[in-house]
């Protein structure tokens, strides 16, 4: 879908690329023949792509990772056109810091839903890929809901005692796309920081307004 003049998947890659921390940026779409054009968009915009089940998102992400030798793997979810580099930076520091299999920003959510990053060893990829029975569309629900397995490290906004988790910033209904178009049309380019969103929404608070009532699935 388009978004301030560009497909939202651009939008994503653009703000994904901006971050320090990061070596390569890939899209893992599907071999299905309907994503034939987002294969298209990565060769022509020159992103790293690659292919792979539709169901098995999990064996999407483990093959890409060691088609590209990753030693560690960051997830961003395509249907997040706020992500911010920032936001990424943050946790992959953190997850270095701390030396865990497992870092993410949504064990316990404090920033707005459609900021989340995860970061993983590939050792504990690899274990998820090889075990893992229930989740396998989700990717890393497996190691989250076991820490008796992994070594977890959950990563807060910065706001001591303020949780923006009630904040809908991601994008899978009609309403949810109305929603960060008006911010995209507003700022006029894709390079805007989740805080100035947040003074933003304080000065039109009405546009938090259009996909609240959006229930969001919970794994």
């Amino acid at each position: 879908m388009d978004l301030a003049g560009e497909p939202m998947l651009v939008r994503v890659v653009n703000r994904v690329r901006l971050a320090r921390l990061l070596d390569k940026v890939i899209v893992a779409t599907t071999t299905n023949p309907k994503d034939v054009v987002i294969w298209n968009l990565c060769n022509k915009r020159g992103f790293l792509c690659t292919k792979g089940s539709e169901e098995d998102v999990l064996d999407r992400y483990y093959q890409t990772a060691v088609a590209y030798h990753a030693d560690n793997v960051v997830r961003i979810t395509s249907d997040a056109p706020f992500i911010e580099p920032a936001v990424i930076d943050k946790v992959v520091a953190e997850f270095y810091a701390s030396r865990v299999d497992y870092a993410s920003n949504f064990i316990v959510r404090t920033y707005p839903l459609g900021l989340e990053c995860e970061v993983m060893r590939l050792s504990a990829l690899k274990k998820v890929w090889r075990e893992d029975t229930q989740w396998r569309e989700h990717v890393t629900p497996y190691i989250y809901k076991h820490p008796e397995l992994f070594s977890l490290k959950n990563v807060v906004n910065g706001d001591v005692g303020v949780d923006y988790s009630g904040m809908r910033w991601t994008v899978d209904t009609a309403e949810d796309l109305d929603f960060v178009r008006k911010v995209y049309n507003h700022f006029g380019h894709g390079v805007f920081s989740w805080r100035e969103v947040l003074e933003l929404l304080a000065e039109h608070p009405d546009w938090s307004e259009i996909n609240k009532n959006i229930t969001q699935r919970i794994v």
